[in-house]
């Protein structure tokens, strides 16, 4: 019997990483709503109370960055500067140019925006084909988040961050080792209170009864007090947070992070792309697990490289997968694009809580192969 230990993050958007994550991604949907053809590559860089906003734009997008960007920040909910950031005095400096002329030539004539490696992944471990850690600590982040701005715990402030161990069986999920649940709260909180509420309120709703025992561990602001948070605990930039965008470490990556980045990017485009091919053959009972990587070189169309890793768990040889990927798609970066629709302004639903196994993204319906 094959028993092993893996551990999976996520934080809540709140996290200074995610507050830039999704500052770049909003920028982007704004320009793709009212031009769908925009470039965008958009840095945020979050510290104490200012933001930066740098990169290049090139869109016949007319819009006031500064008021969307502050507008962000009081969705979130940070709105006192003495404990993380608040949108209403935050210094906001922007520092915008055009797309270079060097590397738009190769994406116009269709070509991949730069070289790069990206990597796709599914399983069955889950419903919706995600390893079961980062799944689980993914739900305990976004109910972090609801039951903050519903009222549910009212003294809860935006920061905050989960993580899950699980104990496999023979490549099978079989209990849950270890729950860690960090959060900002308003200062003067009971420690007591706040742990009893986290476990009955954000724990107990998402985890199965049937994978904790008397033996799971569960850690709840393990430092004892976490009231400075955000920007101000600690500094936050785009793109920081590729693996918690991911797989949660269960599947490689490429190195290339997504938000803030257009779809001819391929660092996110491809990447889309091949999580949707790993889940749909997976979903067809082709594999019970499935990785994909890809390789692309600047201005180049087709794809330099296809390797696929089933484990061990195929019906058909790896060689035969790959043929079948490549009858089947056009793995172009026009391709891709036209393929997935990915010129629409769908950015800021991928930024939090994982960019993949949520429902009403392209990439992520099943089709029948």
């Amino acid at each position: 019997m094959k028993k092993y230990y893996f551990t999976s993050e996520s934080v809540t958007e709140g996290h200074p990483d995610k507050l830039c994550d999704l500052i770049s991604d909003s920028i982007l949907d704004e320009c793709l709503k009212q031009d769908k053809n925009s470039r965008v590559a958009v840095e945020t860089f979050a510290a104490n109370n200012s933001i930066t906003v740098a990169g290049q734009i090139t869109s016949k997008a007319d819009f006031n960055i500064e008021e969307l960007v502050r507008n962000i920040i009081k969705e979130i909910g940070y709105d006192n500067s003495n404990t993380d950031i608040d949108y209403r005095t935050c210094k906001i400096v922007t520092d915008i140019t055009k797309q270079s002329p060097d590397i738009s030539m190769g994406v116009d004539n269709g070509g991949a925006g730069d070289q790069g490696i990206m990597f796709g992944y599914a399983c069955n471990e889950t419903e919706n084909y995600m390893p079961y850690a980062i799944n689980i600590a993914h739900k305990l982040s976004r109910r972090l988040a609801d039951v903050r701005k519903d009222g549910t715990i009212n003294y809860l402030r935006p920061d905050g961050k989960t993580q899950v161990t699980v104990e496999y069986e023979n490549n099978i999920p079989k209990r849950i080792e270890t729950i860690l649940v960090s959060t900002q709260h308003l200062d003067n909180i009971d420690m007591d209170i706040l742990k009893e509420d986290i476990i009955n309120n954000v724990i107990k709703p998402i985890v199965p009864e049937k994978m904790m025992d008397e033996q799971t561990k569960i850690y709840i602001n393990p430092t004892g007090r976490f009231v400075i948070g955000g920007p101000l605990g600690d500094t936050g930039l785009t793109g920081r947070k590729i693996i918690v965008d991911t797989y949660g470490g269960y599947a490689r990556h490429g190195g290339g992070a997504f938000s803030g980045k257009d779809p001819s990017k391929v660092d996110r485009s491809a990447a889309y792309m091949l999580r949707f091919i790993a889940k749909n053959l997976v979903a067809n009972g082709y594999a019970k697990k499935c990785e994909i990587q890809i390789s692309y070189g600047i201005g180049v169309k087709e794809p330099l490289s296809i390797f696929i890793n089933t484990f061990g768990t195929s019906k058909i040889s790896e060689e035969e997968l790959i043929e079948l990927v490549k009858k089947n798609f056009d793995l172009t970066p026009e391709g891709i694009i036209n393929y997935l629709n990915l010129r629409e302004p769908i950015y800021t639903k991928t930024t939090n809580y994982g960019h993949f196994g949520k429902e009403g993204l392209s990439y992520e319906n099943i089709i029948k192969l």
